[in-house]
């Protein structure tokens, strides 16, 4: 393969400056002024385009058994929609429940990928239990290139961890170098305000969020910094939804802690209000942490400027509103928690961020890739345009305007949650290391171009 993408102005997380990008293979080879096309190259003209590193989601679930059903994507779903949106790179969320045997869950996750993604992609090690054989599975799933573990504070009797096996957790990811990414809430408090409300009749998806205040979130935070601080594990907080939180997280930080903060893209244009809903409309809203009030929107932008947050996910976890949403009708604690977004993170950053002056071009590049790529062991392969790096590239039109519907998009769900939405901009060429797999903002590639990308542990 050779590709010549020629014209555009390049933007990375540390430079703006207008050249032009020479691909050979896999990988770019030449960056500069000028570069010829040698016969029979594919070209891409970027005049008056910007062109930017592929996109790295690193919070995502496709394979998800949750609560009685199954997520709706598949990789051949999901990958083709982080495509259309950017995304060159997605890390998946392995979440083996308490009785499952972890290394099977693995190995699950990574069979339901392998040739079957247009996009790159890697996964994040559940630990939804410590016992005697943890430690030898840990160390088997870092030696294969899956250097990062997930817990999760909540969903107590199903994916939760208690205090013995948080401590266990962190201090073997401190001793193999390996970061923890953490759910932060508290499952128990959130199990005792759900039995409570249920008790008091109190069952559409409004409850939802009154059954994890923010005050829960914001103690899962300074929980997991103790637990940290006594290990000296390296972790990363994810999909975090308010000022409490971030205060937590802040505080860690000053104290030399080295946690790192993810917020997910609907806590940036969504509020409590969409989760509030008649005609349980609201069950569309349903993620947890929960949505929030609208007063953390603008708090969550200002820590995406000043880097408090290090990254924007999504926690893409799709699941239809007929049928599956359906089954918490009449008992909130029962609606798959979920909010579809992968194939819109990009743009709705950058049509409510950059393009509404929140956020310069730089911070929106760092925060949907680079950092990732840094944190998670990927960069400078991913994260970045230069030579040496992958020829993951996003040829994005400023100037373009459109909508978001869900009878366009390319995820396996019935319903958008941002329909009729306005963007502006949009990956107009996607390339993953070197293959043009979106033209014209479709996708045009195949579905097994994309590889497992496996991580070395960078923690220590």
């Amino acid at each position: 393969m050779a590709l010549l993408i020629r014209n555009g102005e390049i933007v990375t997380a540390a430079e703006r400056y207008k050249a032009d990008v020479w691909c050979e293979g896999e990988t770019i080879t030449r960056i500069g002024p000028n570069l010829p096309a040698p016969p029979g190259a594919e070209v891409v003209d970027a005049s008056g385009k910007f062109v930017f590193p592929g996109f790295i989601d690193p919070h995502v679930h496709i394979h998800l058994p949750f609560m009685g059903t199954l997520a709706k994507d598949t990789y051949t779903t999901a990958s083709r929609a982080a495509l259309v949106g950017g995304t060159t790179t997605l890390i998946e969320m392995v979440c083996p429940a308490r009785g499952d045997d972890p290394w099977e869950a693995y190995e699950l996750w990574k069979a339901n990928a392998a040739g079957k993604s247009a996009c790159d992609y890697a996964f994040h090690m559940g630990i939804t239990r410590f016992d005697s054989g943890t430690e030898a599975m840990v160390r088997r799933v870092t030696a294969d290139g899956t250097a990062s573990l997930k817990i999760f504070l909540a969903y107590k009797g199903a994916f939760g961890i208690d205090d013995a096996e948080l401590y266990q957790t962190l201090d073997l990811a401190k001793r193999l170098g390996v970061i923890v990414t953490a759910h932060c809430e508290n499952a128990e408090i959130v199990a005792r305000l759900q039995q409570r409300l249920l008790a008091e009749g109190k069952t559409g998806p409004e409850w939802h969020e009154p059954s994890r205040p923010v005050t829960v979130e914001a103690e899962g935070v300074h929980h997991l910094a103790t637990f940290a601080a006594l290990t000296g594990a390296h972790t990363y907080v994810v999909h975090t939804s308010c000022t409490e939180a971030l205060a937590e997280a802040a505080a860690a930080r000053e104290r030399g802690l080295p946690m790192w903060v993810e917020t997910v893209a609907p806590y940036l244009v969504l509020d409590r209000s969409y989760s509030e809903l008649p005609n349980f409309e609201g069950a569309k809203y349903v993620m947890s942490p929960p949505l929030r009030e609208l007063r953390h929107q603008e708090v969550i932008w200002d820590a995406i400027r000043s880097g408090l947050v290090s990254t924007v996910a999504t926690d893409h976890a799709p699941f239809d509103f007929a049928v599956q949403k359906e089954m918490g009708r009449g008992d909130f604690t029962k609606i798959p928690n979920g909010i579809p977004s992968v194939e819109h993170r990009v743009h709705l950053l950058y049509t409510h961020g950059v393009a509404r002056g929140r956020l310069d071009l730089q911070r929106f590049v760092d925060a949907a890739s680079t950092q990732a790529a840094r944190i998670f062991g990927m960069y400078p392969r991913k994260g970045t345009i230069a030579v040496g790096s992958d020829a993951d590239l996003v040829v994005f039109d400023p100037a373009y305007q459109g909508a978001i519907t869900a009878a366009a998009q390319e995820m396996n769900v019935d319903y958008s949650a941002f329909e009729g939405w306005p963007i502006t901009g949009r990956a107009e060429t996607v390339a993953v290391r070197g293959k043009l797999q979106v033209q014209n903002g479709r996708f045009t590639g195949t579905t097994d171009h994309g590889q497992m990308l496996r991580r070395p542990a960078t923690h220590a």
